[in-house]
């Protein structure tokens, strides 16, 4: 029994044989695009549950495809480049992708990564508990992975509502930016502590001036924490 569509976008064919090979040994459907167009077109058409998607492509390259999917769909996606500058990964995640793997990549880590992504949607679709955490104008539903903001439902990518949810759950906690990696990614994580930095500003970007009873906010030389006025009724 498949346990979830990946879709594989890179134009270099023994890439995505090679994580087709990998990806179906481990009980994954895989549907493969060599092109952003028809990354896109499969997208729309087969709905994956999942992206590994390469930034180098013909025609649309990957940021474009990043772009369209974000207008319609949180679904994951990670990135995947040839390119290690910060700059590219910083793009990426303010983009909407939740993570990035330079190559050249172990085919494990390729793995690791999509089974920590279906472990948290698995468990909280299975869990007949809501995971919800409510504050003033503020709700993140980890069930439904959905962030409501002053009573509308704003697009938040999977990996800012997880970021969120963890600091909303310990208010007042401070967190290292190592701590909120391993503790949020669930896994050891090979990139660097930007990804929390990126992820924290698009996450203010959409709580900012909501409400004088809460904060994200960052504790400088150490980290972040979720700062609570008083008890949440």
């Amino acid at each position: 029994m498949s346990l979830g569509r990946v879709l594989v976008v890179d134009d270099d064919k023994n890439i995505c044989e090679l994580l087709r090979l990998y990806l179906e040994k481990d009980g994954y459907g895989v549907i493969l695009a060599h092109d952003g167009e028809e990354a896109v077109v499969k997208f729309n058409a087969l709905k994956p549950d999942i992206i590994l998607l390469d930034i180098m492509l013909p025609g649309i390259d990957g940021w474009q495809v990043c772009r369209e999917i974000r207008k319609k769909s949180n679904v994951p996606i990670i990135m995947i480049t040839a390119k290690v500058e910060t700059f590219d990964k910083v793009l990426g995640l303010e983009l909407g992708a939740d993570d990035y793997i330079v190559k050249p990549f172990d085919t494990k880590e390729v793995i690791a990564r999509i089974k920590a992504v279906y472990r948290r949607v698995g468990q909280s679709s299975a869990e007949s508990e809501i995971k919800e955490v409510k504050y003033d104008k503020l709700s993140v539903n980890m069930t439904r992975y959905e962030l409501r903001v002053d009573g509308k439902v704003l697009d938040t990518p999977p990996k800012e509502l997880e970021l969120l949810f963890h600091l909303a759950s310990n208010p007042n906690r401070v967190y290292t930016r190592d701590q909120l990696l391993d503790e949020v990614w669930g896994f050891e994580y090979y990139g660097d502590s930007r990804t929390i930095d990126v992820h924290v500003k698009r996450l203010r970007e959409k709580l900012e001036g909501v409400s004088d009873k809460w904060a994200l906010k960052t504790v400088w030389g150490v980290g972040y924490k979720f700062e609570v006025a008083e008890t949440n009724e």
